[in-house]
């Protein structure tokens, strides 16, 4: 395999930058996403919401886009009242959305800056099976199915973002190695020519939220070439110096790091508390940079603004962006 779409982004801009939260900002554009479905409900209501929200992301700087389909399942949409033939149609809609953003983002670029940055990608989100529970198990791994089970809930939806044409999948939030192993052997049996991302829900800088040696786990996936880019996301910006330290140690795969706020997330209420831990993410991001990571961007209550900051050091800092002759 010679297509690797995160690589051939590294070898010439050496960053990768993603996109931050979609439910953080359909929130603030008055959408009530306290539901089961979450960010996903918006897909029915109020779809021109997301795509602003992936155009604004570009527009700050992001080369991915992930799709709102994190918690866009056949299962959740039919559990809350749609046929499966409706889930199939908004799973699909999910991405030609965002492709749609993409690619008038694209359009709104002069030639000059199109040099600047590489042609955004879209980024398939297969977020855990704790995410269709609904009850905050994407951080805790505390469910139980068999390795059929995990199958026969992840296949559809990841045959379903293929069909629409994604560049490359996003295993994110996983909390269970077990899950992992499932999905990492999914993309190897029924899609061998496609990449994915696998992102790590953590309990802390050691381990899974299962309980799982975070080292142990990264290890595994090696042998796994479309296992493009390895890491954690939605965790706390503390746990990350030392998340990146002990990755570095177990695999040569780009590491991926998009944290949450620092906020604590609360399941019965489906609302953030405290308050966020940092003052300037282009300042944090660059010393992720600095220690290993290569796929950088944010997850629940990060912003536009955070991403822009960025690429602010990211597109500055990196000598090698292809210029006009």
């Amino acid at each position: 395999m010679n297509n690797n779409p995160i690589l051939q982004i590294i070898n010439q801009f050496n960053v990768v930058i993603l996109d931050g939260a979609i439910a953080t900002e359909i929130e603030k554009k008055g959408v009530d996403i306290k539901h089961d479905l979450w960010s996903a409900k918006a897909i029915i209501d109020t779809p021109d919401s997301i795509k602003q929200v992936h155009f604004d992301y570009f527009r700050a700087g992001a080369d991915i886009a992930t799709t709102n389909t994190y918690q866009a399942t056949i299962e959740g949409f039919k559990k809350n009242g749609w046929s499966e033939q409706d889930a199939e149609q908004l799973i699909t809609k999910t991405v030609l959305i965002t492709k749609a953003a993409r690619d008038e983002f694209w359009e709104s670029l002069s030639e000059q800056e199109k040099l600047t940055r590489p042609f955004p990608l879209v980024a398939g989100s297969i977020g855990p099976y704790g995410a269709y529970l609904a009850n905050g198990s994407e951080y805790t791994g505390n469910y139980d199915l068999s390795d059929d089970e995990f199958q026969q809930f992840h296949l559809p939806r990841m045959k379903l973002l293929k069909e629409a044409n994604i560049d490359l999948f996003a295993f994110e939030t996983i909390p269970q190695f077990k899950e992992s192993k499932v999905l990492a052997q999914l993309l190897k049996s029924y899609f061998p020519n496609d990449y994915a991302w696998l992102s790590f829900s953590i309990a802390d800088d050691r381990h899974l939220s299962d309980g799982t040696d975070l080292e142990e786990a990264v290890a595994y996936f090696n042998e796994y070439p479309n296992i493009c880019a390895i890491g954690v996301n939605c965790t706390s910006i503390s746990h990350i110096p030392q998340v990146i330290s002990k990755l570095k140690k177990v695999t040569s795969k780009p590491i991926i790091i998009y944290p949450n706020s620092g906020e604590i997330y609360d399941a019965q209420t489906k609302s953030w508390h405290q308050e966020q831990q940092y003052e300037n993410y282009g300042l944090i991001s660059k010393n992720w940079y600095t220690n290993g990571a290569s796929l950088i961007g944010g997850c629940c209550r990060t912003t536009p603004q955070d991403i822009h900051q960025i690429k602010e050091w990211a597109r500055q800092d990196i000598h090698n962006i292809p210029t006009s002759k």
